[in-house]
């Protein structure tokens, strides 16, 4: 690429005089991996520098320095500025320009950059340099006055909002005055003189807001400019973002400052600027992918204040320089061995190369990149693999549109993948305010801004109606894996009165709309959604996962449904499969309402065997479905009275009863409670018109809610999660878990007889002491027996525990003399173990504790390391020295979560087992838990 720009070599580099501390790092001599101290902007513009590639000089102003001046009355650290200066000769002798010259001024842009990228979260001024005087110089050498106004009035509205706190409101009405009286629509269409009256204006209305003029002199810009940058660190949407994004001070800790010398894409048709991306985000692509515009800034294409051109227009526009960009996209992509994306500029013909940084992709595009840069050579698979964070895969997971003949209202670019439905609302506030009340909104915006970012987070997707794919709402929105509609013109948004129109037909604040960000149409109401499928990408991908880990993935699972959804997921079988949502079905829940009201065994052994043929039934398709995968079974859990309704119910019911039969004069009462002889399972022919029959049905009825009130008040428990429940129910009803053992087994002996290779495991919950899994063991080897001979053949099973009581890891090594396998309930271990619920503590204070760093993380989403994890880890090897092949897992939510599945590869369990969508992040994070020991053991 042809540069302008003199060649300034590491020999050089004007030495810094010797300071207590280094903050200013030139682009010749920044480290390009050290992005803690440089930033990844300045990072990679010291990289890009020294791989040849056409960069404006320039240097770096470490995140040391940020912290410092954070840390310290907001001074800048001692030598920061004389550094700056020493930097600013080294620019200066690069480019032949002086900064603060009257004849031939040097500008720069002042620009923010910190370890991760936190796109639109800080403050960049363009421009910097610019007075009364350099204005003058700035018009003499490029010729051309609208150019000189254009510059100097983005100037004052940039560094008058980031560096002198004046709002852009201030700005944006003087500027849609002078469009207005100019005739004008779109900006490049002012005039020299119209850009002229607006600088001035922009220079009274600073000096009105901030009751001091605008400074005119160059290197008081220059510092407050610094110190504007460094202060965005603590902003309220840098902050938001960090938090939503659990970047910690490890990860990112402070913002650098990059100074770089302006390079001007606005100086007439033959000046550019744009964002590109080495292949398309949107789909990954191997295609270079970006937008542009002629004789712009870079701030009018992210911004979304006019809508760009597609980058492959710019081979008509331009030909050679979208070769010379093809040719960058190809050094970038070689050279980080990433899909990157960059910002570029065009000034009189020549092209710059201004930014670079690992390109923000939804999962699908991450998932293809891997994979066809695995093809293409550019990674390995460990790589491949390393790239993806493990919970970006729930992207994939999510719904689309479903078939439906709506017509859109309107039409957008598609900017991020996914579809959402949602009430209009028009500011992020109120985005925040209703989502957070558990309302479902889709932020409806001109264009956002980065302060609009915590109605980001509330809302279920975006639509604005300027600004194109590497707008400011489609990078955020990609990012969080959020569809985003932009660019839809035909939307004209009025914030004022809250509403929106698209031709003849209004939207209102509290509509519903459904958005594609796959298509870019925008539809009035709610649309279906349907489940995603899994693309050859995302198998391939996964495949390569499981062939490098070592930690199983199965699935937890309760219907053949949901076993044959869990196999798509690529789960190796069912680490939980609960009995009690079983009961709860329609058909069955009358039969348990007769098992736990009976008065005597006999009744109670008589519903039993109505529920026997049920259970076996369920058991044998949910065996066939993932043979030869084991299912762990586990017997039934729940306190008998979550079956029943509560008393207060039983009251009503009752009630409204007595009330009917008193009131033996009219159908319609009858009519309104036929659902209460329904619920009682009584024959109702005959009952109308309201006759003896109908009267006998309803005392009937009254008699036996009666006797279930009763039993609810006898079954009530003050705390039932340490009740009367898992094996403490099933040793003072062996009957209950004597049928459930029975079902499981004989399901297994007719699959056996029948040639299918099935592994049912039984699995004990809530026990404390070895003597409890010994006698459940003793009821499943008679049931054993017994099955054994009505088919003629040994059924195969193996028998285990949960371990989800503390007491339960103090006994591992005797509760391991009877288990053939262990498996960590690790939702109920941490309740016992924090002595607190997940419901109370999730509504009420995790989130205090959260803020005030009293609990580092929502330990019922993480497993807690340093309380449950020990209690873990001590039971594994108790367990294990007494059994050393014992088979151990976690069932638990947990096991979908990729730190918490990092520590049982850690601790050396056998499996994970999750809710079925999470299991392919859960397969991707097993995966990494394993590559990364191999990292960590190289370090």
């Amino acid at each position: 690429m042809e540069t302008r720009f003199k060649e300034v070599t590491r020999q050089s580099i004007v030495e810094t005089p010797k300071t207590k501390q280094k903050y200013v790092f030139s682009f010749h001599e920044g480290d390009g991996k050290n992005k803690q101290l440089l930033g990844g902007k300045g990072a990679n513009l010291c990289e890009m520098t020294q791989i040849g590639l056409n960069v404006p000089p320039g240097f770096v102003i470490s995140t040391e320095a940020c912290m410092s001046y954070l840390s310290g009355n907001k001074q800048l650290p001692a030598d920061t500025m004389e550094q700056v200066l020493e930097h600013m000769k080294e620019v200066e002798a690069a480019t032949g320009k002086k900064f603060g010259d009257p004849t031939d001024p040097l500008l720069v842009s002042v620009r923010s950059g910190s370890a991760l990228s936190m796109p639109g979260m800080m403050d960049t001024i363009l421009n910097l340099g610019l007075n009364k005087e350099t204005l003058h110089g700035l018009i003499q050498q490029t010729r051309n006055e609208r150019f000189g106004y254009d510059a100097y009035r983005r100037f004052i509205q940039l560094f008058g909002k980031v560096a002198l706190g004046v709002p852009d409101e201030v700005f944006d009405k003087i500027f849609e005055e002078v469009k207005h009286k100019a005739g004008v629509k779109i900006d490049i269409g002012l005039s020299a003189e119209n850009l002229k009256e607006i600088s001035e204006r922009f220079l009274l209305a600073v000096k009105d807001y901030t009751q001091k003029p605008f400074p005119e002199n160059v290197y008081e810009q220059l510092e407050i400019a610094i110190k504007a940058v460094f202060n965005s660190w603590t902003g309220k949407r840098a902050v938001d973002y960090r938090r939503e994004f659990n970047i910690t001070p490890d990860l990112a800790n402070g913002t650098a400052v990059n100074i770089v010398a302006m390079v001007f894409g606005n100086m007439g048709n033959d000046s550019a600027t744009g964002v590109g991306f080495t292949r398309d985000p949107g789909t990954g692509e191997n295609v270079m992918f970006g937008e542009y515009l002629v004789n712009a800034q870079g701030e009018d294409v992210v911004a979304g204040i006019r809508t760009p051109k597609a980058v492959h227009l710019l081979a008509e526009e331009m030909p050679d320089l979208h070769k010379q960009l093809e040719d960058l996209r190809d050094k970038l992509e070689s050279h980080y061995k990433e899909v990157q994306d960059f910002e570029f500029t065009i000034e009189k013909g020549i092209l710059y190369c201004l930014q670079t940084r690992n390109g923000k992709m939804n999962a699908a595009a991450m998932v293809r990149t891997s994979v066809e840069m695995v093809q293409q050579g550019l990674l390995t698979k460990e790589e491949a693999l390393f790239r993806i964070k493990p919970s970006t895969i729930e992207q994939l997971l999510h719904p689309r549109l479903g078939a439906h003949d709506q017509e859109p209202l309107a039409q957008g670019l598609p900017a991020s993948p996914g579809a959402a439905s949602g009430q209009c609302v028009f500011d992020a506030d109120r985005a925040e305010f209703l989502g957070h009340a558990g309302q479902k909104v889709i932020l409806v915006r001109e264009e956002t801004k980065p302060e609009d970012i915590h109605g980001f987070f509330a809302a279920q997707g975006i639509l604005t109606s300027r600004g194109g794919k590497t707008s400011h709402a489609a990078v955020v929105a990609r990012g969080m894996g959020k569809p985003c509609v932009a660019g839809a013109e035909g939307i004209k948004v009025d914030v004022k009165l809250r509403q929106a129109t698209i031709g003849d037909k209004t939207l209102y604040e509290g509509d519903f709309i459904t958005i594609d960000g796959g298509t870019g149409y925008v539809y009035k109401g709610v649309i279906p959604t349907v489940e995603s499928e899994f693309s050859n990408e995302l198998k391939t991908l996964l495949t390569w996962a499981d062939e490098a880990s070592t930690l199983k993935v199965m699935a937890n699972a309760d219907t053949p449904d949901g076993a044959a959804k869990a196999l798509q997921f690529g789960a190796v079988g069912i680490g939980l499969c609960r009995t009690e949502r079983m009961f709860n079905a329609s058909d069955r829940l009358p039969i348990v309402v007769e098992m736990i009201i009976a008065n005597t065994d006999h009744e109670r052994e008589e519903a039993l065997k109505q529920l026997l043929p049920i259970q076996k039934q369920d058991f044998k398709e949910i065996l066939t479905t993932m043979a030869p995968h084991p299912v762990t079974i586990r017997l039934l859990d729940p306190p008998i009275h979550e079956f029943l309704p509560s008393e207060e119910e039983l009251k009503e019911e009752l009630q409204h009863l007595r009330h009917l039969k008193e009131t033996a004069s009219g159908v319609s009462n009858l009519f309104s409670s036929l659902h209460l002889l329904h619920a009682e399972n009584l024959e109702l022919k005959n009952v109308l018109p309201f006759n003896g029959k109908g009267v006998e049905l309803i005392e009937l009825a009254i008699s036996k809610k009666e006797s279930i009130l009763k039993k609810a008040h006898e079954l009530h428990e003050v705390n039932p999660m340490l009740g009367h429940r898992g094996v403490r129910l099933g040793l003072t009803y062996p009957e209950i878990y004597k049928m459930q053992i029975q079902a499981i087994l004989e399901a297994a002996a007719e699959c056996q007889k029948e040639g299918i290779d099935v592994h049912p495991e039984i699995m004990v919950p809530q026990v404390c002491t070895a003597e409890e899994l010994k006698q459940v063991k003793v009821y499943v080897d008679e049931v054993a027996k017994t099955v054994e001979a009505a088919y003629g053949i040994r059924p195969r099973f193996e028998f285990g525990t949960m371990i989800e009581v503390v007491r339960a890891c103090m006994e591992a090594d005797e509760l391991a003399k009877e288990a053939d396998f262990f498996s960590f309930g690790t939702n109920d271990l941490t309740q016992a173990a924090f002595s607190f619920s997940r419901e109370d503590a999730e509504n009420k204070f995790l989130p205090f504790y959260a803020e005030k760093n009293i609990l580092h993380d929502n330990p019922f989403e993480i497993i807690d390391r340093n309380g449950v994890g020990k209690l873990m880890k001590i039971a594994v090897e108790w367990g294990r020295k007494t059994k050393p092949g014992l088979k151990i897992g976690i069932c638990g939510e947990h096991g979908g979560q990729p730190d918490s599945i990092k520590f049982c590869h850690e601790l050396g369990l056998n499996y994970v087992s999750c809710s079925g969508p999470r299991v392919p992040v859960a397969r991707l994070a097993a995966a990494h838990a394993k590559l990364g020991e191999a990292v960590d053991k190289a370090l």
